[in-house]
């Protein structure tokens, strides 16, 4: 019988974890796994690859997050920078800053617009500053980017204390980004503290941060900083892929698919994967492969299937199995597949 494993065992899921830098809001991101197939089934990864040290490093996001005022309503210049009008957002910050020295959502907006390099050339140093003088007027937002920056070197110092000082800073005032970086920073430690890791995730979860919600789900399933709960794993894991988290989309796929602390849906599994697989995940790509291979959950497709096996194999997904299948198409199917992945790349 046809089963599919997790995709992220405990060590790879937070060992492996990378700052990500989303706008202000940076976030902490849970590195993805890239399983290996064996007989039909897919096997958990191994520790964290030296790709995916423990040491935390810049790396894309998968989502842009604009500045959040915490002060007063958005006023001219958040309006500004959220329709993309940067020079604008340029000048009205600047505006409010001479005519008040001390606001700080308008100075954390200059750090902003200096770190992206948006309607100015980007100035790291310049950035920093305006962040440290909103930080020290309290801005939430601004201790959040001096914290990221200090733990990555990016414009800062390289210091893991100063980092997390910034980031006590910041969580104080609920940010969520800050809450999930001190977890994983409570994890990615000489002495881990897992129990106050899943106390900041749980934190960080119910204000909204998917990765802290999908980091609880691994915490419960793996029964590590709290006890083992299927049922408490699998909401948390539900909460972040319903919000197009693409780790969670994978996993709570596989939940499905297997019917493994929720109601077996091959056809709800064979969605979830389509939708991660269209943003690129490279396991969520090989499954949806099997997936049309063998019928399971949508129509036999062989196109179909050796298109999303042919790019994930691209990305580092092998599979026997699954080339075991490529090399029977006709010349025909051998076409059609080229055109599908070429169609794909070109969208």
């Amino acid at each position: 019988m046809m089963a599919l494993r997790a995709t992220i065992g405990l060590a790879s899921g937070f060992a492996a974890a990378r700052f990500a830098v989303c706008g202000v809001a940076a976030c902490l991101m849970i590195a993805g796994a890239s399983a290996q197939e064996t007989d039909g089934e897919a096997v958990k990864p191994a520790p964290p690859a030296a790709s995916d040290a423990a040491t935390p490093s810049p790396s894309p996001s998968s989502s842009t997050a604009s500045p959040e005022p915490s002060g007063p309503p958005p006023d001219l210049a958040f309006g500004a920078f959220q329709r993309g009008l940067f020079l604008t957002a340029l000048e009205e910050a600047l505006k409010r800053v001479k005519e008040n020295p001390n606001d700080a959502p308008a100075m954390t907006l200059l750090g902003e617009l200096y770190r992206d390099g948006v309607s100015v050339r980007r100035n790291l140093a310049e950035a920093m500053h305006w962040y440290k003088l909103a930080a020290d007027r309290g801005d939430r937002q601004a201790q959040f980017a001096l914290g990221i920056a200090h733990l990555n070197g990016a414009g800062a110092a390289k210091d893991r204390k100063v980092a997390q000082d910034w980031l006590e800073k910041a969580a104080a005032q609920n940010h969520a980004g800050a809450l999930y970086n001190l977890g994983v920073l409570a994890i990615d430690a000489e002495l881990q503290d897992f129990p106050r890791a899943s106390e900041l995730f749980r934190k960080a979860a119910e204000l909204g941060d998917l990765d802290a919600a999908y980091g609880l789900a691994v915490l419960y399933r793996e029964g590590t900083g709290v006890p083992r709960d299927k049922a408490e794993s699998v909401k948390w894991l539900k909460r972040a892929a319903d919000e197009r988290h693409i780790a969670a989309m994978v996993e709570y796929a596989i939940v499905l698919f297997n019917g493994d602390g929720a109601e077996k849906s091959e056809a709800g599994a064979a969605k979830l994967f389509a939708k991660a697989a269209q943003a690129n995940s490279p396991i969520a790509q090989n499954r949806l492969a099997r997936l049309y291979a063998a019928g399971r959950g949508v129509k036999v497709n062989a196109v179909e299937a050796m298109k999303w096996h042919i790019l994930a194999r691209a990305n580092g997904v092998k599979d026997d199995w699954l080339d075991s299948r490529l090399v029977t198409l006709s010349p025909p199917e051998r076409l059609a597949v080229e055109e599908a992945v070429q169609r794909y790349i070109g969208n």
